[in-house]
């Protein structure tokens, strides 16, 4: 399962060109507009950049159980390969919290990643954002992307969920994210399922699913990428027979190297 936090020393902005880490990241707090509270997100940079101006940058959600330091630190494949690409082609990553381990994009998650994108976007004009995530965070990745398609140049959603009304899954945590279960919220879980609204999504996606996986079924994200093909999107879909909830190295950065190129071409 996509779960686990860990704590790190952090390298600032405070540091000069001829003084960055070999990969610097800088732990960012901001005002929430949706409620006032604070909130953070990590900035990361890989050796040679000194300023993110320009840059383009992978926004990475993270999975149920873990915390913006995910995709910044663990060396599990999926981060890895997030982060190897994002070396490979001079970008940065944003990792947000988006208001707790348990996320799954509710109201208050989804008003916090476009904060940072639309504020983002307007200080360091990056050449391209791309959301990218792994289950919690895949679903919450498409989540975000029917919402709010005019500020996503690009998905990756690895062992993700696109149908909130079928998925049975972590009831509790979705119920307090959504602001109730689906009795009383059907609604807003039709809202966040991203299978409902193929029309949106209409930039690059590459989704990787693993059929023996028992955590998120990959039911949904297949007929969604089944449709999207139908509709002449670019779409890649990476399944793997004999894999459960997981996505290797090799596949991960095949996803994201798929919705990069695509995503330029785009432009």
């Amino acid at each position: 399962m996509w779960l686990g936090i860990i704590l790190v020393a952090l390298n600032g902005f405070g540091a000069t060109p001829d003084t960055l880490p070999k990969d610097s990241e800088t732990d960012i707090s901001f005002v929430s507009r949706f409620d006032g509270t604070t909130q953070r997100y990590v900035l990361w940079m890989p050796e040679g950049i000194a300023k993110p101006d320009g840059c383009g940058v992978l926004v990475a959600l993270h999975g149920h159980g873990s915390d913006r330091w995910q995709f910044i630190r663990l060396p599990r494949d999926e981060c890895r390969a997030v982060r190897d690409v994002a070396r490979k082609h001079k970008m940065c990553v944003i990792a947000p919290d988006y208001r707790a381990t348990t996320s799954w994009m509710g109201p208050a998650a989804e008003a916090d990643v476009l904060q940072i994108i639309e504020e983002y976007r307007k200080q360091y004009l990056p050449e391209r954002v791309l959301l990218v995530g792994g289950s919690m965070g895949a679903a919450s990745a498409l989540t975000f992307a029917a919402l709010h398609p005019e500020g996503i140049d690009g998905v990756v959603a690895m062992n993700g969920v696109a149908n909130h009304i079928e998925y049975v899954n972590f009831q509790d945590a979705i119920a307090t994210s959504f602001g109730g279960g689906k009795k009383e919220k059907l609604d807003e879980y039709k809202k966040r399922s991203a299978e409902y609204w193929p029309e949106r999504l209409t930039m690059p996606i590459a989704f990787t699913v693993g059929d023996k996986d028992d955590v998120v079924s990959p039911q949904s994200v297949i007929r969604l990428a089944n449709l999207l093909t139908s509709l002449g999107r670019d779409v890649l879909l990476l399944q793997r027979s004999e894999v459960g909830h997981e996505t290797n190295y090799e596949d991960a950065c095949a996803a994201i190297e798929y919705v990069l190129q695509k995503a330029a071409k785009d432009r």
